[in-house]
């Protein structure tokens, strides 16, 4: 399986030729960016950028690194429910937010439960779609720690639809990726499906 790793196909701009393309933006919807009110609002918005874009700076094979290898012939998948995300997409940069379920079946290796939520923020915080996050989250797992299988079911509401566009503030979007035996036994991806439900 291939991983899709970030790798920048030029340098990247200093923070005041960003903070200044911020500037354009705003005066190219008709504001001054003078007033008060928006002087430093350049700066801010880079900062939330740096906040909200954070993943590109992260290795997640790195967040995975940490491993146990003593499971005491624990043969059982092990799921972390919930992992609530704030994603953007890449289409139109609006927030994608929703929740992430993340298992796996070890096999030799087991790592940190807090690692499953790390990996979901190292990709969420990309320019991403829902698609390409949920294979690229099952598939470092699988890749890294080699457990028998791995199953991400992730759930959330594209902004980009819900705030503009068609208007449909309700809607959710479901995405899986299956590895192993969640993609090649029936029965344990019905399980994980069942264990999300609950």
């Amino acid at each position: 399986m291939s991983v899709e790793k970030f790798e920048p196909k030029m340098s990247r701009p200093n923070r005041d030729e960003a903070e200044k393309a911020v500037e354009t933006l705003l005066k190219w919807i008709g504001e001054d960016t003078e007033r008060e009110g928006l002087r430093e609002t350049p700066a801010r918005y880079i900062r939330a950028f740096e906040e909200h874009f954070a993943g590109y700076d992260q290795d997640p094979a790195e967040e995975l690194s940490k491993i146990f290898e003593d499971i005491e012939h624990y043969d059982d998948m092990v799921l972390v429910k919930n992992i609530d995300f704030v994603s953007h997409c890449e289409h139109h940069i609006a927030p994608i937010i929703g929740q992430a379920h993340v298992a796996y079946w070890p096999d030799k290796k087991i790592v940190g439960i807090s690692k499953l939520a790390r990996i979901v923020d190292v990709y969420a915080k990309r320019l991403t779609s829902q698609e390409k996050m949920t294979r690229n989250i099952a598939e470092i797992i699988f890749d890294v720690l080699e457990p028998k299988g791995c199953a991400v079911m992730v759930d959330a509401n594209h902004q980009c639809m819900s705030t503009r566009g068609v208007g449909k503030a309700h809607s959710s979007t479901v995405t899986n990726h299956f590895t192993g035996i969640f993609k090649e036994d029936a029965e344990i991806r019905a399980r994980f499906m069942e264990m999300v439900k609950k």
